[in-house]
C-alpha cells in the first residue's frame, strides 16, 4: 500500500519593502529590507542619511542609537597625535575606542 502524501506547504509570497541609500559616488551606502505587513521607520532612514553625510565629512563613525548632536567616535585611522589636534578635548574609553562631540 502506498504512503499518503502530504500536501506541498504554500510558499510565503508575501512582499518585502526595501529602502535603498545610494550615495552621489552611485554607490549603494545602505538597504533596509521590511516585511510588507511593517510600516517604514522615517526617523531611522533620516537618522543613516544623518550619519552617512557625517561620516563622509569627518573621521568619525557613529554609534547605535546615535542622535544628531550625540557624540561620535574616531575613527581607529586616525592617530592620537591626530585627534588631538582635529578633535581637541577627546575622551578615551578604551585604547581602540575614541570619543568627541559631534563636529559641525
Amino acid at each position: 500500500m502506498a504512503k499518503p502524501r502530504r500536501a506541498a506547504p504554500r510558499p510565503n509570497n508575501a512582499p518585502v519593502r526595501t529602502v535603498f541609500v545610494i550615495g552621489p559616488d552611485k554607490r549603494i551606502k545602505m538597504t533596509m529590507a521590511y516585511p510588507m505587513t511593517t510600516g517604514r521607520n522615517f526617523d531611522e532612514v533620516l537618522r543613516v542619511l544623518d550619519s552617512i553625510q557625517l561620516t563622509a565629512r569627518h573621521k568619525v563613525a557613529t554609534p547605535a542609537n546615535w542622535k544628531q548632536g550625540g557624540d561620535v567616535i574616531i575613527t581607529g585611522a586616525v592617530s592620537n597625535e591626530d585627534a588631538e589636534k582635529i578633535f581637541p578635548g577627546y575622551k578615551t574609553v578604551k585604547p581602540y575606542l575614541r570619543t568627541t562631540a559631534q563636529p559641525k
